[in-house]
């Protein structure tokens, strides 16, 4: 069982650059990933995605790489042809206002245009470090969901069977729920006729609907199986986190259910109890990958 939380970071120094890759998971209904990378490495946002999407199915990922060239990669062109018209410009310039004027080395070299960076970025040289780096703060973020999966886990497991404590308790009280409900309607027949009688095909007719109406019995049922499917998805290595959500609304629907039906009070501590297990669980697995 995996978190959708983790972070993951590694970097590398050589002589001629400083890259860093950063990777940070939140949790999230689908798998988002966003990017903070340099515009010259955007064209490597595809294949990171796929690399993500191999071994993460769920949560939001921020993708932070930094680059910082060390060495310079500065090349210098001289363009001639600017260099001449600003030529020309300086002598009508001079001419216009009637003095002399020399252009000095210093006029050209303040001049926009004439000296021009060439240099790019190639972005090739960048992949192999790139794709290293990706990789081993990846490993980092599974080893960090992973760790924090597996505390989860546990205590989902002790909330499982604290549930399933509570179950057990409401099981034996189901008996007497049924009993107490048909003496309670034999007892409300007895005070509105008396001494008269009554049917005693309609007392039963009377008691089988309300113990369909009343009766725990199919909820009980119900929920000793979603407890069931519960385990064993705990014990399931693939994501899981949208199975164990609608399971969980399910066993909160059962234990509402029951509560709305009992009369017992023994029954009725038990489901207060029953429903703060459910919604701790829903709590833990709203994390979980």
């Amino acid at each position: 069982m995996n978190s959708m939380t983790g972070y993951g970071f590694t970097e590398e120094l050589t002589e001629q650059s400083y890259m860093s890759v950063e990777l940070k998971s939140y949790n999230n209904r689908y798998l988002e990933i966003n990017h903070n990378i340099p515009y010259f490495l955007s064209c490597f946002e595809s294949e990171i995605d796929a690399r993500l999407k191999q071994v993460l199915f769920r949560g939001h990922i921020d993708v932070n790489i930094r680059v910082k060239q060390l060495a310079s990669s500065m090349d210098l062109h001289v363009d001639i042809e600017a260099v001449s018209r600003y030529s020309e410009a300086f002598k009508k310039i001079a001419d216009a206002v009637n003095i002399a004027f020399n252009p000095t080395l210093a006029d050209f070299l303040g001049s926009e245009g004439v000296l021009v960076n060439v240099a790019g970025q190639d972005s090739k040289q960048y992949a192999e470090p790139l794709f290293r780096l990706l990789n081993q703060a990846l490993e980092q973020l599974l080893e960090n969901r992973h760790r924090e999966g597996e505390s989860t886990c546990r205590d989902l497991r002790r909330l499982g069977d604290s549930l399933e404590s509570g179950l057990a308790v409401v099981s034996k009280h189901a008996d007497e729920l049924e009993k107490r409900l048909k003496e309670n309607l034999k007892s409300r027949f007895d005070e509105m006729l008396g001494t008269k009688g009554y049917d005693e095909h309609r007392f039963l007719q009377e008691i089988a609907v309300m113990l369909t109406r009343y009766s725990i019995n199919e909820e009980l049922v119900r929920l000793a199986a979603h407890i069931k499917e519960y385990r064993t998805l705990l014990e399931n290595n693939n994501p899981v986190g949208k199975r164990l959500d609608f399971l969980c609304q399910e066993m909160n629907r059962e234990v509402n259910t029951i509560g709305s039906k009992s009369t017992m009070v023994e029954v009725n501590h038990q489901v207060v109890t029953m429903k703060d297990d459910v919604e701790n669980i829903r709590e833990q697995i709203r994390n979980i990958e």
